[in-house]
């Protein structure tokens, strides 16, 4: 951004919506504070924040009220693909700018129906995801994939990149999946897949907070299996450091993410079109590295349990 398209936007006091799918989440917390820095730097005003609770139809109303609100721009992460475009369209209807997170509704397209989508590279993460487990299967084995069964741009893309991964460089293994429609489920998702299949060699969870049901269901279990997930959550990375079940993380970066949005949102609020699909890569996280991602990560000392947690590094003499 220019120095003169900063001034331009600080003296017009842009005001911008907020819709998430949920706020309480480590991801959500960075990614919004990323937003309402950068919005703030440039002189535009966050005067909404609103936590859909993963429930479509609060999205859809909720946009639907906002279309109707004095507010210049709304950020916002779909929720349900299909369901949540008429609502979304709506924002663009409206005269407002709308910006994308991770994904585009169905049928929407940029420069008319809204500005840019700014996102992680999911299917980047669900790459990392399947080579950071890969080495921890025996060939020939069993590895469950824990879904997410609901319509999800974001870890449906993570789940495709694994299983096309697998297929190219470990032809030898078998899939098996499991599936969870809330993550309370999702203890009880593997439970089944460990049932089903009491081979199963290796697990990739689609995000950090059910991956810690599956860790439950596995000790449970009395197994030992190598799990890897995406989010570099407290729980999995003390399990990490730890030398626990889980192997690897592909963590995203949602502060950076946030600040992209942000710059993204003043461009377009300025008719300074971005471009239209902006894709942050992510970060491969193990056992030696877990702190210093934390670091990067959460832009934060990592957590005195995760320090006692690690494994002291060998030294040289």
């Amino acid at each position: 951004m220019s120095g003169a398209d900063a001034d331009a936007a600080r003296k017009r006091n842009f005001s911008v919506a907020v819709v998430l799918h949920t706020t309480v989440s480590d991801w959500a917390k960075e990614e919004l504070a990323g937003i309402v820095a950068t919005l703030g730097r440039y002189g535009a005003a966050v005067v909404e924040v609103i936590d859909c609770a993963f429930d479509v139809d609060r999205q859809v109303a909720e946009l639907q009220r906002l279309a109707t609100e004095p507010v210049d721009a709304v950020i916002s992460i779909p929720i349900g693909s299909a369901r949540a475009a008429d609502a979304h369209r709506a924002i663009a209807a409206a005269g407002k700018k709308l910006l994308l997170l991770d994904n585009a509704p169905t049928g929407m397209l940029p420069g008319k129906d809204y500005v840019s989508v700014i996102s992680t590279d999911n299917f980047g993460l669900g790459q990392i995801g399947a080579e950071l487990l890969a080495g921890h299967v025996a060939p020939g084995g069993t590895v469950g994939v824990l879904a997410y069964g609901v319509d999800f741009f974001a870890t449906h893309e993570r789940e495709i990149a694994f299983r096309k991964w697998m297929a190219t460089h470990r032809p030898d293994l078998s899939l098996v999946r499991g599936k969870f429609a809330d993550v309370t489920q999702a203890k009880a998702a593997t439970a089944g897949l460990l049932q089903g299949n009491p081979d199963l060699a290796g697990l990739f969870a689609v995000w950090d907070v059910p991956a810690a049901g599956a860790i439950a269901a596995i000790r449970d279990a009395g197994r030992t299996i190598p799990i890897t997930t995406v989010d570099l959550g407290n729980d999995v990375a003390a399990d990490l450091a730890a030398g626990g079940l889980i192997k690897g993380i592909a963590a995203q970066l949602p502060y950076d993410q946030g600040v992209a949005v942000g710059i993204a949102t003043i461009l377009g609020l300025l008719d300074r079109q971005p471009p239209p699909w902006i894709a942050l890569p992510g970060l491969g996280v193990t056992a030696s590295n877990v702190v210093e991602a934390y670091q990067v990560v959460w832009r934060a000392p990592a957590p005195a349990a995760l320090l006692k947690a690690r494994k002291p590094r060998k030294t040289m003499p």
